[in-house]
């Protein structure tokens, strides 16, 4: 099998390393920006000035179409620069990707051109303080009262939901159906009965959204009642590979700074490079970092190709690959530097704190480990 990424990919992944280079970088410089309404501000008008929201939105409504192999590409690159970046252009992909599949034509029409000119930022509510792993178990309930739903429940890691236009919702409107009787709702930011609180994390800020007695129009429902499950597996089948590309751009960043440390940092009269021991452990962060490029990629390819009914499995073997093997890369990064290299303000450290979240979020490695056994075992 030959892999090969395509002239216009190729311009998208300069395209966006220059972004994140010139503009995006100088732009975030700390974990808590991810909190500040005008910096993301700024970040959201630098994307959307290349365009890089249109990937997530269909030609027909002023999209490129979404191609998952372009998702990587951007999720790669934007993570080696800016942690706020990468969050804003994945929860936007998460929050819209329901609308996109089985929204109505009036709520497309509605969204999505404005998603593409990046005017609207999107937060995906769907985990709850007792609903995390068990995505059925979530206790939020929505029931149809005269033409509205009303919603009441508790949301947690809602990301960026302090500074969304629009909240994707997961809520049961028949609790007996168990997982069935899931739905998902659009919610704009301002209805009555919607309150935001921050949730203090390792690296950054996540969000709650509290529901008391909240009304939306019945013309929000996504789908029909009971798809909720379903756009929401969807969702996370999309967007699982573009975390492995999430992790693989922190797991190079860490590598090059790695290097570059390794190559000026003497000690006992040399350069840290010129000993074995920090040799092969550049060797070992290469090859891991290679390995979980091609499976990464890999995957993508195959849900673009849609030559496979199913590729749930791929999704899940490359997240699970990815986020540990940029785990491990990025430990080792830290340890060539030594002492600075858990000293706040040096890059390693932040990339350590960051690569630790992506091990949990979009589903946990041990929900990884029981899907690709699960889809294993749907093929004897």
């Amino acid at each position: 099998m030959k892999f090969e990424f395509s002239e216009e990919e190729e311009l998208l992944r300069k395209q966006v390393r220059q972004l994140g280079r010139e503009k995006l970088a100088p732009l975030t410089g700390g974990d808590e920006d991810v909190d500040r309404p005008e910096v993301v501000s700024q970040v959201q008008k630098a994307m959307a000035g290349q365009g890089l929201f249109e990937l997530f939105v269909p030609e027909e409504y002023g999209g490129r179409g979404i191609k998952s192999v372009c998702l990587c590409i951007v999720r790669e690159e934007l993570s080696k620069f800016s942690s706020v970046a990468d969050g804003l252009f994945a929860e936007l992909g998460l929050g819209i990707y329901g609308v996109n599949v089985v929204g109505r034509e009036e709520q497309k029409r509605k969204y999505l051109p404005r998603v593409a000119r990046g005017q609207v930022l999107a937060s995906f509510a769907m985990s709850e303080p007792n609903a995390g792993s068990d995505l059925a178990a979530i206790q939020s309930t929505a029931k149809l009262v005269d033409g509205h739903y009303v919603l009441n429940g508790e949301k947690v890691f809602a990301t960026l939901a302090g500074v969304a236009d629009i909240y994707t919702v997961f809520a049961k409107t028949d609790p007996s159906k168990g997982r069935q009787g899931i739905s998902a709702f659009i919610v704009e930011r301002g209805t009555e009965g919607v309150e935001v609180g921050k949730m203090a994390m390792m690296a950054g800020v996540e969000y709650t959204i509290k529901l008391t007695d909240c009304r939306v129009p019945k013309e929000n429902l996504i789908g029909n009642e009971g798809d909720g499950w379903a756009i929401g597996l969807g969702t996370l089948d999309l967007m699982r590979v573009t975390v492995g590309a999430e992790v693989l751009g922190k797991a190079q960043a860490a590598y090059e700074d790695a290097w570059n440390y390794a190559h000026q940092r003497v000690v006992f009269g040399r350069p840290l490079v010129e000993y074995q021991v920090t040799q092969f452990k550049l060797a070992d962060m290469a090859t891991s970092i290679e390995a979980a490029r091609w499976i990464v990629y890999h995957a993508a390819y195959l849900r673009d190709e849609g030559k496979l009914p199913r590729t749930v499995k791929y999704a899940s073997m490359a997240k699970l690959f990815a986020t540990e093997a940029a785990s491990r890369v990025i430990d080792e990064a830290v340890q060539i530097h030594g002492g600075s290299g858990v000293t706040r303000g040096v890059k390693v450290e932040a990339l350590y704190r960051e690569v630790r979240l992506p091990r949990l979020y979009e589903g946990t490695s041990e929900i990884q480990r029981l899907t690709i056994f699960r889809e294993m075992s749907r093929g004897y």
